[in-house]
């Protein structure tokens, strides 16, 4: 959807920070991009996501265009009254992030996404993310923003800190505990890291990037059977692109390289790890 670069638009940063989002929750990678194919050809839309308003419904991908829901693989539509006051992106995760937030810090907390886009605001979108937090203590998605402007400038420490407070403010936002499994792995707190993709892939089984990063965890370990199941289950959930091609070769290498025994279950040949 996004082709790979070395110099992304602010247009780009903004569809891959809604991607990311889509990824912590019960949609697949898989779903998320037949449902862009499918709007893109019903709708003659050249980039959906800039086009119409992406709009998370259980494991499926929808988009607000001209006053309705639709549902583009099934060609489903439907009235939508909440159109005139639900957010551009609707992604949740737990009643913490189905409430809405005061109109004051919702406020403070678009303007913050906003000037996080552009490098030369990033200060200004954390001292607001922090303001916001000061305001609302719980409110996890500052907390995982403020923590992730952290990260990208290699503050771990900080970093840590503020993704476990977003567990804590909200134990069902697998995002969270990905990107504090992420952190911890450049920590070299392997055990911890393994703990928190764990977490993140229980509360969405179909969370890719977190099978993804399991896995690696679990090679650098030397635990290579465990990792074969989640690069396994990341090219399924993630089939196409060149970290499901790097996948597929680390499971093929694992596979033709470890004496695996094989044992039926349920109709199925599987690995016994």
């Amino acid at each position: 959807m996004i082709p790979a670069n070395e110099n992304y638009s602010f247009e780009d940063l903004a569809q891959l920070r809604t991607l990311r989002t889509l990824r912590a929750t019960r949609i697949s990678a898989k779903s998320i991009r037949e449902s862009v194919e499918a709007m893109r050809r019903a709708a003659g839309m050249g980039n959906p996501f800039t086009e119409a308003s992406a709009v998370g419904r259980g494991t499926h991908l929808s988009f607000r265009h001209n006053g309705a829901l639709v549902d583009p693989v099934t060609r489903q539509l439907a009235f939508d009254f909440e159109a005139g006051t639900r957010r551009q992106l609707s992604i949740v995760g737990s009643a913490t992030h189905a409430s809405s937030p005061e109109p004051d810090v919702q406020e403070l907390f678009q303007r913050a996404v906003h000037l996080e886009e552009v490098p030369a605001t990033i200060s200004q979108a954390a001292d607001l993310y922090r303001q916001i937090l000061a305001m609302r203590p719980a409110y996890a998605a500052a907390a995982i923003n403020l923590g992730t402007i952290h990260y990208n400038l290699r503050e771990f420490t900080l970093a840590e800190q503020l993704y476990r407070r977003a567990t804590e403010a909200d134990p069902d936002y697998a995002l969270a505990f990905f990107d504090l499994g992420n952190v911890l792995d450049e920590m070299k707190r392997l055990n911890d890291a393994i703990a928190a993709y764990q977490r993140a892939i229980a509360l969405v089984p179909q969370y890719a990037d977190a099978h993804y990063n399991l896995a690696l965890a679990y090679e650098r370990q030397g635990h290579r059977r465990r990792s074969l199941r989640h690069w396994l289950t990341y090219v399924r959930l993630d089939p196409v692109g060149p970290w499901a091609n790097h996948a597929k070769a680390q499971a093929k290498s694992i596979l033709s390289s470890e004496r695996l025994s094989i044992v039926s279950r349920a109709g199925r040949l599987v690995a016994a790890g």
